[in-house]
């Protein structure tokens, strides 16, 4: 026992430490997990060959994301993206598939090994590309939403692929027993355990019994799944979703190894028949911490389990290898882009994205060296490529955003030159997405004309065709301020959506302008800072002001009137107006606000005083209101 808490103690350690800086590095935690694994077992040797057993066990968080990628999709939504699906991921991973098959039977290995390499690296990161999609604000372009097709297919890719990996194992195949009963290698193993369904059956039987039970799986999600939960929920104690949560994934699991099916398969089956029921977020939100765990286990076993020693034999050769894999992803990436009219910044994104292999290209692996279909130091070797293909996932998006910003400066010029300026206002706005958009309707209504600049062509179009009009072209650039009337203008407004853009302008217009009213967009309140140091005259937060009157509405819902509740919003805009300016003398740029020890300080005696400032000013309203 002591032993066990022993080993608890180091994983748990070693995930605790490595995920938030792998995370905070932008790593992903996938690969936070695996450098754990790496170090407390080839580098430091604290783990040894209870890992292997301790992979099982992991496994299971394998079976319950795929449960939980199943309860994502459901049936009418699957009919829905059935053309991206079949179309756009479907011919990504069986373009990759034959052509890194091709690669590897090039390089002598038999079909069976080749098109489960082919099978292995054809999958991508769903973990590590969603992430750093979101985190760069990605998701929601033409190239996001794309790539989160292809993604969504390789997962369920992933079922298909672990039926198929067993019929091409190199151990013991399918033979009939002098009875005339089929013997088959998963089913002996379950046997093994007392666990098989079908033992001695004929064929016949044993393809009865297995549909038999992927119907069970099947009506056990449409019929019982809901009057369990209802009979569960009687008892009022979380705990007891929990159990049944994890009930049900394990005697599916059970149920498909006593079939000799994969379990995934099972749990991925109920997933998808439960997923239009009204107890998929209970479900969700029970397995979701368990999956993470078990997850992470099953990765951090992975990192352990890699062979240094042939990484350090030839280093060059792996790192060429991984590269190899990308590159051939890459031109079949670029191929399905251009085949889906995929352009600029999205088919470059598509490309570089998903170039990298992916976490459930370990469990492939796990599976393939189980069944024997290729031999360990050939496992070993995928091991280390698809990390190592992983590690350079950053690398990626570095270049996707060094070929975006080209680009956006010279590609998108090529394709539609910059518009002549034709007119001068005493107002120039630049930039007229949601932000701008608002800024401008407001001053059309009051009689003002105003410049517009922006470089989206397609929103520039847009607001033509209301009426709205405007110019295409750059405007951080200088000649572009310059011809739309920088000199004589009186406001600039800077309503750019890129935070340090709209640093740039406000630094470049104060510079030639010192005279000029420039009121600028900030993202929050440390971009407020910038601009305060970059000589903006006034500075709105994107979101300040509708928390604002949200925060109104609630104390008048509170109870306070409605004048009230306006003046207690009215002190709260002042003193936190204040509180900026008085912050912004202490704030150091590229210092972290809860790092600044003068900046904690200031913030904590402003917010001492800010019920006080609140109460004092309603109450001086009060007593103006009762004089009068």
């Amino acid at each position: 026992m002591d032993g066990f808490f022993l080993q608890a103690l180091i994983y748990l350690t070693a995930a605790v430490i490595a995920v938030p800086i792998a995370t905070r590095l932008g790593l992903g935690s996938v690969l936070g997990y695996l450098s754990a694994g790496i170090v407390i077992g080839p580098v430091l040797g604290l783990v040894g060959s209870e890992t292997a057993n301790l992979q099982h066990f992991a496994e299971f968080g394998v079976v319950l994301m795929l449960f939980l990628i199943g309860l994502e999709l459901e049936p009418k939504s699957l009919w829905q993206m059935r053309g991206r699906l079949l179309g756009l991921g479907g011919l990504q991973v069986a373009l990759t598939t034959a052509a890194i098959m091709a690669t590897a039977l090039a390089f002598g290995l038999v079909w069976q090994q080749a098109l489960a390499i082919g099978m292995v690296l054809a999958l991508s990161s769903t973990a590590i590309v969603l992430q750093t999609l979101n985190e760069k604000g990605l998701m929601p372009t033409v190239g996001g939403r794309a790539s989160f097709s292809v993604l969504l297919t390789q997962d369920i890719a992933v079922i298909p692929m672990l039926v198929v990996l067993p019929l091409l194992a190199n151990g013991p195949k399918a033979s009939f027993a002098p009875d005339g009963s089929v013997i088959r290698h998963s089913v002996e193993a379950a046997k093994a355990h007392g666990l098989s369904l079908v033992d001695g059956l004929p064929g016949w039987g044993v393809a009865l019994v297995t549909l038999g039970a992927v119907a069970f799986v099947i009506l056990l999600g449409h019929y019982l799944i809901r009057p369990l939960f209802r009979f569960v929920h009687m008892a009022h104690l979380r705990e007891m979703y929990t159990a049944v949560a994890l009930l049900l994934m394990i005697g599916i699991a059970v149920l498909m190894s006593m079939v000799g099916l994969s379990p995934a398969l099972g749990t991925f089956l109920a997933g998808v028949v439960l997923a239009d029921s009204e107890f998929r977020h209970d479900l969700e939100s029970n397995i979701e911490h368990f999956k993470g765990l078990l997850l992470g286990l099953f990765f951090i076993t992975v990192g352990a389990g890699i062979d240094f020693e042939l990484l350090l034999a030839d280093p060059g050769l792996l790192v060429t290898l991984a590269l190899l894999v990308m590159a051939i992803k890459a031109v079949i990436l670029l191929i399905v882009a251009r085949i889906f009219r995929l352009k600029g910044q999205d088919r470059w994104l598509f490309t570089l994205g998903l170039a990298q292999a992916g976490e459930f290209g370990f469990v492939l692996v796990g599976v393939a060296l189980q069944q024997r279909i290729f031999p360990e130091d050939t496992g070993q070797t995928l091991l280390l490529v698809i990390a190592l293909s992983m590690l350079l996932t950053p690398l990626a998006f570095i270049a996707h955003k060094l070929l975006s910003e080209r680009l956006a400066r010279s590609g998108q010029s090529a394709q539609h030159s910059p518009d002549e300026i034709d007119e001068r206002h005493p107002i120039i706005i630049a930039g007229i997405g949601r932000f701008g958009q608002v800024v401008q309707r407001m001053l059309q209504m009051s009689g003002y004309r105003a410049t517009v600049i922006d470089d989206d062509l397609q929103t520039i179009n847009l607001m033509r065709r209301f009426g709205v009009k405007s110019f295409f072209g750059d405007p951080t650039r200088p000649e572009t301020l310059r011809a739309a009337g920088l000199d004589t203008a009186r406001v600039l407004v800077v309503a750019l959506d890129d935070p340090e853009q709209t640093t740039e302008l406000v630094t470049y217009a104060r510079r030639v302008r010192p005279d000029l009213r420039i009121i600028a967009r900030a993202r929050d309140r440390g971009h407020v800072y910038h601009l305060y140091r970059a000589g903006a005259s006034n500075i709105v937060r994107e979101l300040f002001d509708s928390s604002l009157r949200v925060g109104r509405y609630v104390l008048e819902e509170m109870g306070l009137s409605d004048f009230e509740a306006r003046e207690l919003e009215s002190a709260f805009f002042d003193f936190d107006r204040h509180a900026v300016r008085e912050l912004a003398q202490v704030w150091k740029p590229g210092v972290p606000a809860h790092k600044n020890e003068a900046y904690v300080k200031r913030a904590r005696e402003l917010n001492a005083g800010l019920e006080t400032a609140l109460l004092g000013r309603l109450r001086r309203d009060d007593a103006a209101s009762s004089e009068e």
